[in-house]
Order: structure tokens, then C-alpha cells, then sequence
């Protein structure tokens, strides 16, 4: 099991206000699953999103990563999960601009100990290559496109071989065709073994999973797997 979520709950307190965003999420996911998280704006799946990717912790429940209760862990050991277990691909790119891409996709193996620059650099070429940009090593982001600029967070996402791969709306700043291309690449390596968790709002996107997890006003609505 890589990831099992029991009665997850997440209170926000604003002053006197507490806000439910989970009010109880029960789930697992198997290793090899792509699976889409879908809800409207305000249903909770972001919260989610953000205790899954260990970017946020849980008021009440428990959140087993690879058999580990993550739900209670020091924000250090937090870090090291994310950087190690966790690869994340988020709508704005998230990438160094005055670096190249070369160079973009190498930064999770520096914070993850990985020695050797001429190291570090053939393993990020390899991603690059596997995302179809092996003759783009040395551009910059602003000499990309869009659709190029989410492959080299895919890659980066793929550098240190992570249990899971967390997109946060990956297609949400590119065009139709360029979208579809990108989900492409997510379904080829979900084909190849990743675990890949999409969070969208758009059931477009979600139907290019191979399950759907329907949240609203912070439960689970529905679990289905798509034929």
C-alpha cells in the first residue's frame, strides 16, 4: 500500500472561526495507480493535496506513506520526505529563471545528497530526455514554451525516482493541445510504473486518470475506477 489516508481531518482557526476543509477523508492508493483528486473551488482537495505532498499536516486522522505515519513527523523529517518520496508538479512551473533547464531539474539531487556534478548532470539530461526535451538542455526558461516549461518540472519531478508524482493542476496554464500532450507524458509513465495523483478541478482532466476521487465540502463523494 503507498498511501492509506484514515479519517483525515483539517480544522483552519481564524480567530474565533474554525474552518472545516476535511471533515474526515478515508482512502488508499496502491503503488502503480493514476488516480485524479477532483472538487470545486472550497471542497477541500487542495488541503488534501497539501497533506499528501507533506507540505501541510492533518489536525485529527493519520496519513501512512509507504506503511510511515506521516501525520506526526518533525517538519525535518517532513523535508526529507518530500524531497525523497515525493515529486511535485504544480501549475506555475516553479523554475529557476536565470538557470538553465539543465540545471533546473538538478536542484532536487543537490538538497538530496546526490555527489558529483558530472553525476547530477548525465541523471538530469537522462529525465530531460525521457520528457522529450534532450535538445533543449540549455535553454532557459524564458526561451521556452509553456509546454516545455511543465515537461522540465515533470523531469524534475522524476530526478530522484520518488514513490509518488503530486500534480497540482498541471495543465491549468496551458492551452488545450499542449495540455493533452502533458497528460500524455503522465499516462506513459504511469504505464512505466509511477504512481501519479493529478488534484484538478476540471473532469476533462480527471477522465485522463484511470481513478477519480470526487471531493466536496470536505469529504469524500465519490470513488470510482474509470473502464
Amino acid at each position: 500500500m503507498l498511501i492509506q489516508v484514515v479519517n483525515l481531518q483539517k480544522i483552519y482557526r481564524m480567530g474565533p472561526v474554525q474552518v472545516e476543509a476535511l471533515k474526515g477523508v478515508s482512502f488508499q492508493i496502491e503503488a502503480g495507480e493514476f488516480v485524479a483528486i477532483i472538487g470545486p473551488s472550497g471542497s477541500g482537495k487542495s488541503t488534501l493535496m497539501h497533506i499528501l505532498g507533506c507540505l501541510d499536516q492533518p489536525t485529527g486522522g493519520h496519513y501512512y506513506l509507504e506503511g510511515q505515519d506521516v501525520s506526526t513527523v518533525s517538519d525535518n523529517e517532513l523535508a526529507e520526505i518530500r524531497n525523497k518520496k515525493i515529486g511535485f508538479v504544480f501549475q506555475q512551473f516553479n523554475l529557476l529563471p536565470k538557470a538553465n533547464i539543465l540545471q533546473n531539474v538538478c536542484v532536487p539531487l543537490i538538497y538530496g545528497g546526490v555527489r558529483g556534478r558530472r553525476r547530477q548532470l548525465k541523471l538530469a539530461e537522462e529525465a530531460l530526455r525521457q520528457v522529450g526535451l534532450g535538445d533543449r538542455l540549455h535553454h532557459r526558461p524564458n526561451e521556452i514554451s509553456g509546454g516545455q516549461k511543465q515537461r522540465v518540472a515533470i523531469a524534475r519531478a522524476l530526478i530522484n525516482n520518488p514513490s509518488l508524482i503530486l500534480a497540482d493542476e498541471p495543465t491549468g496554464n496551458l492551452d488545450s493541445k499542449t495540455g493533452q500532450e502533458i497528460l500524455g507524458i503522465f499516462r506513459h509513465l504511469n504505464e512505466e510504473g509511477h504512481t501519479i495523483v493529478i488534484v484538478t478541478h476540471d473532469p476533462e482532466i480527471a477522465k485522463q486518470a484511470r481513478r477519480v476521487i470526487q471531493i466536496r465540502d470536505g469529504l469524500v463523494q465519490k470513488d470510482e475506477v474509470i473502464a
